[in-house]
């Protein structure tokens, strides 16, 4: 069971966005979270939340109940203000919904501790650089015995490197039920999650800890901190790519939560990947690329300087080129698109040819519409395809086209003025003849 706390107001944020619901790798911090907590084999969570946060109803469901905290009462209060749903769980783990990165690694071991016989597992970290910190007491024996906030330790426990993430887990029975002993008797009135080492100590809890390195434990409280937060997210996404894949340049590609890439896939510098996006095997995604909501099939070839949105799929073997845009389109396999093209709403079949300058002419004001390319079809240079239209199966349409009829397999289509040429009529011609006159005068 996982408890997620996520009522803080996030005011060092100054947004008008709910603090956990700013995102690191394109996913909120809190989903993180409930991510992570799912992969560890958490069962169910609850996600506690202030009083005004409609965000949180679309979180609920069978195994993610949403608990609110009426009042800003500390940390404590606020995982007691989940009782109900934990009621019955053999453990606790309480994570925190602005800490994006905590890893389902790391909750797992926190749960196994106390499965294992631990009352308590406290997660720590070290820093060179403790000031602000909760420092963990440790016994002779290395139990947890105390954790002391920085204002109320000696000298010698401000020496301490070993710090609080706040993340802890808690076995059920008299520990959990010891979250109802913990008094608000300090300065700001507040129900502290720390106090429950205290009380822990005073009756004879077996208390452990774990160590994460502080990458991972961080929190996200302002603007500054998320931007730290999506560095460390990127240099695990990155890292994560080399494994199959060549990144000519690791540190200018961006990838999203959700980003699947294949075997042998090359991607050069500067390509931003946005939410859904996968690449297959073979698959080269060339530079200053921008991908959301795509499929991109084995063997394809996307870029450099292409964008790709909405639902896009391209087939094995298909060349995307230079200053091409894809949304919601639909590419067979071998289709080539290879400079100067817009595809909105459209399907491309087998081994289709779309000339530069192409473009679906799919928004007609107030609704969007298909048009439909056959395989083998040859689309001209500086064509406009007006949709709802379709192209039929081998078909030929002429450069600079505008083609607001079907086309019937086969067929060549020619939409377009006839040229009239007029001899010793440039306006140029006439400029220099003008130009002479003048200058023999």
């Amino acid at each position: 069971m996982a408890v997620v706390l996520a009522a803080g107001k996030g005011t060092r944020m100054r947004s008008k966005t709910p603090k956990v619901l700013h995102k690191v790798g394109g996913l909120a911090m809190v989903d993180h979270v409930l991510a992570a907590a799912r992969s560890a084999g958490a069962a169910k969570a609850a996600l506690v939340v202030g009083p005004d946060a409609p965000w949180a109803a679309g979180r609920g469901s069978d195994t993610v109940s949403v608990h609110v905290q009426a009042e800003q009462k500390g940390t404590g209060d606020a995982v007691l203000a989940a009782k109900e749903a934990f009621a019955g769980a053999d453990a606790v783990v309480v994570l925190y919904g602005d800490n994006p990165l905590v890893t389902a690694a790391t909750i797992d071991r926190m749960l196994d501790r106390v499965l294992g016989g631990a009352d308590l597992a406290v997660l720590a970290f070290r820093t060179d650089a403790p000031v602000g910190y909760g420092r963990i007491i440790l016994s002779e024996s290395g139990n947890v015995v105390a954790i002391r906030e920085e204002k109320d330790a000696s000298p010698e426990e401000r020496a301490i490197t070993l710090c609080n993430s706040g993340v802890m887990a808690i076995r059920a029975g008299a520990p959990l039920d010891a979250l109802s002993a913990i008094k608000a008797n300090n300065a700001k009135g507040e129900y502290y999650l720390t106090d429950l080492v205290e009380i822990g100590a005073a009756r004879g809890f077996n208390m452990v800890w774990e160590e994460a390195p502080f990458s991972e434990v961080m929190g996200c409280n302002d603007r500054a901190q998320l931007a730290e937060a999506e560095a460390e997210f990127q240099r695990r996404a990155r890292a994560k790519a080399l494994e199959t894949a060549t990144l000519i340049d690791p540190a200018t590609v961006y990838f999203s939560h959700d980003t699947v890439i294949g075997e042998d896939v090359t991607i050069e510098p500067n390509v931003v990947f946005g939410p859904k996006v996968a690449v297959g095997d073979g698959a080269k995604i060339l530079a200053f690329c921008h991908l959301t909501e795509t499929v991109i099939s084995p063997g394809a070839s996307v870029g450099p300087f292409a964008r790709s949105r909405g639902g896009a799929a391209i087939g094995p073997g298909a060349k995307i080129g230079n200053f091409v845009e894809l949304k919601n389109a639909a590419l067979a396999t071998g289709v080539k698109v290879s400079h100067l093209t817009y595809l909105g709403d459209a399907s491309v079949g087998e081994e289709a040819n779309i000339g530069a300058g192409t473009i679906t002419c799919n928004y007609d004001g107030v609704n969007k519409h298909r048009t439909e390319i056959g395989a083998g079809a040859f689309i001209g240079s500086n064509s406009a395809l007006v949709a709802p239209v379709s192209i039929g199966e081998g078909a030929f349409v002429a450069s600079g086209s505008v083609i607001t009829e079907d086309v019937p397999a086969d067929a060549l289509a020619i939409a377009r003025g006839r040229q009239a040429t007029k001899p010793d009529r440039s306006p140029l011609a006439s400029g220099r003849d003008t130009a002479k006159r003048a200058s023999k005068g």
